[in-house]
């Protein structure tokens, strides 16, 4: 592969394999083909979703309300998620037997307590940028394949963002896994293609 091609891994943690606290169906499935596909790639990018205690997303700081109850924030609805990958925490750990090693960055996500951040890229305001556009442009990196946690948000977001920014987007679905929560699954692949990413 060229140097203008990166493996971007979503948020292979703990709290979204089975036994986590936002677990993911087969979340640890995918772990093994993640870690030969990395040896394929010149550039490897892992996010990690890193929430402070209390995060303004979690279900427990909104009295009356439950996980996967929908809400209006400043920047738009939100859905409420159970207390997961705490920052520190053993569940915000990546999988044990993800190699880590090979990541050439580490781009962490959703540490601002007001507002939580699905895409690599992007707060959930769709405005405020984590960096990952600028590391990937600065080194000269224009094709992106995805991988991991889970399809239909944090992998969906991500690769919609990373389309309307101008990269090449591949998703490669063998190797993610989907919370599929009342239909986002189909909208989240739909919403992907619209955006020109190619699902494979």
């Amino acid at each position: 592969m060229s140097a203008s091609e990166a493996l971007i891994v979503i948020d292979v943690q703990n709290d979204f394999c089975p036994g986590g606290a936002l677990a993911v169906a087969g979340g640890d499935e995918i772990v093994p083909g993640i870690n030969a596909l990395m040896e394929e790639f010149p550039a490897v990018i892992l996010t990690q979703d890193w929430h402070p205690a209390g995060h303004s997303s979690f279900a427990s700081e909104h009295p009356g309300k439950g996980p996967f109850e929908m809400i209006e924030m400043d920047y738009g609805p939100q859905v409420l998620w159970p207390d997961h990958c705490v920052q520190g925490s053993p569940g915000a750990a990546f999988h044990a037997g993800l190699e880590t090693t090979r990541a050439d960055l580490i781009i962490r996500k959703g540490f601002r307590r007001a507002i939580d951040s699905y895409s690599a890229f992007f707060e959930n305001d769709h405005a405020t940028p984590t960096g990952l556009e600028g590391y990937l442009r600065s080194r000269g990196i224009t094709r992106l394949t995805m991988v991991g946690l889970a399809t239909d948000f944090c992998v969906n977001f991500s690769a919609v963002d990373a389309a309307k920014l101008g990269f090449d987007v591949t998703v490669r679905e063998d190797l993610c896994r989907a919370i599929d929560l009342d239909g986002s699954l189909a909208a989240a692949r739909a919403g992907m293609t619209e955006a020109g990413v190619t699902l494979v």
